[in-house]
């Protein structure tokens, strides 16, 4: 692969093997603005923005990946075979659809449904399952509660659709088989993540509770997402 891609302006060497990835390019902003040292701006086609600076001591970059499934698979793909990222953790926002979760709770998606076709390119014979590295998922576990967090960890839906025309009942079947929330981009990550046998983690804040219309307020946002960022840091400087 040419290097640098037509969708990533960094030249090898400027992306560090650990990076997190918001689904949000200003949260990645915020990211390298207010917990990374001496952060430096690598990319920013197509609104994209990526940045690789220090957090304590140790070399981590963030880059924002779009919304949707297709849009992270690109971006994780080209990460891994053309910038030689090795540990990749998602950063993100989902809709819990079981009753016991409540705003602001983190998730760690151990693995993920879908209802996409995005494993059909591998041509395999049966069922693909994407599933979270165990390393980096223990590592948030344990980080999670060295910092009094609860981290609930469980299976999470990545879904095509943010609009469905069946509404809520969509979900309801997803609910009823144990699905904690839904979210657009882990399942991609993970199957690519998989393929190329590098590690991979999604971790999650609670932003709505689609069953019963509740949604984050702006303090709440800012301040769950902190901590959800924190963790996601402590997760990048496991090796």
């Amino acid at each position: 692969m040419q290097i640098p891609t037509v969708h990533n302006s960094a030249n090898f060497g400027d992306i560090a093997e650990s990076i997190l990835l918001p689904g949000d390019p200003l949260r990645a902003k915020f990211i390298a603005e207010n917990f990374l040292t001496d952060a430096v701006l690598y990319t920013q086609i197509r609104g994209i923005l990526g940045y690789t600076g220090t957090y304590k001591g140790e070399r981590i970059s963030v880059q924002g990946t779009g919304m949707g499934g297709p849009s992270m698979g690109i971006y994780a793909h080209e990460l891994i075979h053309a910038y030689g990222v090795k540990r990749l953790i998602r950063v993100g926002s989902a809709g819990a659809i079981q009753d016991h979760l409540k705003i602001g709770d983190l998730i760690g998606a151990s693995a993920t449904c879908y209802d996409t076709n995005y494993s059909n390119q591998w041509e395999v014979g049966g069922t693909v399952t994407p599933a979270g590295s165990f390393h980096l998922l223990h590592t948030a576990h344990q980080k999670a509660q060295q910092m009094q967090k609860h981290l609930h960890v469980g299976v999470v839906l990545s879904s095509d659709l943010f609009y469905h025309p069946s509404g809520l009942e969509s979900l309801s079947a997803w609910k009823k088989v144990g699905v904690l929330a839904v979210e657009m981009e882990a399942a991609s990550l993970y199957m690519t993540a998989q393929v190329a046998q590098v590690d991979a983690v999604c971790l999650l804040t609670v932003s709505d509770l689609p069953f019963s219309g509740e949604e984050m307020s702006a303090k709440e946002r800012e301040q769950s997402l902190v901590t959800m960022i924190e963790l996601g840091l402590e997760v990048a400087l496991h090796k």
